[in-house]
């Protein structure tokens, strides 16, 4: 048996009973009922996940995997491919916006490479899990092989197993860096969710309207070039994805297969979390959407997975930046649950009661 069917087998589903139980405290609490809106059910459902009550997210990480894509050769990025090993640096010295934003959610921020086309330093303190230095041209022909999909998709996988192992997680977040990935990121959702791809395109960087019309023509020619299977999550990675999409899709699997919740960052981390909810669909009762970006194609990611971001701020960073700021109204709610006293442990009558 691999690793991704493993990992697969292992989720099971969150625990509806103290679900239900977290709900009647929340609707027992001395306030209005529903009055603090969608961090209600946020809260259940961390409980649900965490098997208690009163949750403790104390050890919170947000993972940024990164990876190059031989489809920028198409001219469909602003950035040069050069940018995904500079930004990579940037993550080490803690200078780049998920730094910034994981420090200040009390979240350790790593940085992974994947796949990106140049080669680092064993010693560099970054999570080192290439699995090849940068995908093919998928105008071309397929971004990868099966082999390699699956083994970025594990690659995700360990990377959770080993934070959990070397001292435990009660909390993941997702985050992407790679030149040229909302190319791939959409030829992804084009696919599963056969929408038009006119529909699905944004700007990505801020490329121009030329570039925008080229950049649609060519996600066009990948699928039609590749065919890929939308009922085979890994024929599609293979065929259109990129490397660290494969292991963002590992990140969720690896989280639900722990009983960790993960927080979806932006595009690029929808487009790993389609393919881990296609997957194994439980995985998603562990799923939290941060926020919704201004990449066109994110709320049909988000209709697809079937859920619902939680921020609307204008962001297309990627990096794991919404994640971050997520999990800060995640611990929020936590708290709400736990916290806030019911009508009766503070002797107030309950309006809702009769007598």
């Amino acid at each position: 048996m691999t690793l991704l069917e493993k990992t697969i087998g292992s989720i099971v589903g969150i625990d509806r009973g103290i679900e239900t139980l977290a709900l009647a405290r929340l609707a027992d609490q001395a306030r209005p009922q529903g009055s603090l809106g969608v961090l209600e059910p946020l809260s259940a459902r961390l409980a649900a996940i965490a098997g208690k009550i009163d949750v403790k997210l104390e050890k919170k990480v947000v993972v940024t995997c990164a990876g190059d894509h031989g489809v920028v050769e198409e001219g469909v990025s602003l950035f040069p491919q050069e940018v995904t090993e500079q930004m990579v640096h940037n993550f080490v010295i803690k200078g780049a916006s998920i730094n910034v934003l994981a420090k200040h959610a009390g979240a350790e921020s790593l940085a992974a490479d994947i796949g990106v086309k140049a080669e680092f330093d064993p010693s560099l303190p970054i999570i080192h899990k290439k699995v090849a230095k940068g995908t093919e041209n998928f105008t071309k022909g397929p971004a990868m092989t099966r082999e390699q999909a699956v083994a970025a998709i594990e690659a995700g996988i360990e990377i959770v197993d080993e934070l959990v192992a070397q001292g435990g997680l009660d909390m993941l977040g997702t985050g992407d860096m790679g030149i040229g990935n909302t190319t791939p990121s959409t030829a992804i959702i084009a696919v599963l969710s056969g929408e038009k791809v006119e529909d699905l395109t944004g700007r990505g960087t801020g490329i121009n309207d030329e570039a925008l019309l080229r950049k649609i023509d060519v996600i066009k020619k990948g699928i039609e070039v590749n065919n890929p299977d939308p009922k085979d999550p890994v024929d599609v990675l293979a065929k259109v994805g990129g490397y660290e999409i494969g292991a963002l899709a590992g990140l969720v699997l690896g989280a639900a297969a722990h009983g960790v919740p993960v927080v979806c960052d932006g595009f690029i981390s929808t487009a790993g979390a389609l393919i881990a909810g296609d997957l194994a669909p439980t995985a998603k009762e562990y799923l939290f959407a941060s926020h919704r970006s201004v990449e066109v194609g994110h709320t049909f990611m988000h209709d697809h997975l079937g859920v619902d971001p939680l921020l609307d701020l204008g962001f297309r960073l990627g990096e794991g930046t919404g994640a971050a700021l997520t999990m800060e109204l995640l611990d929020a709610s936590t708290r709400i649950l736990a916290d806030v006293l019911t009508f009766d442990e503070v002797a107030i009558k309950d309006p809702h009661t009769k007598g």
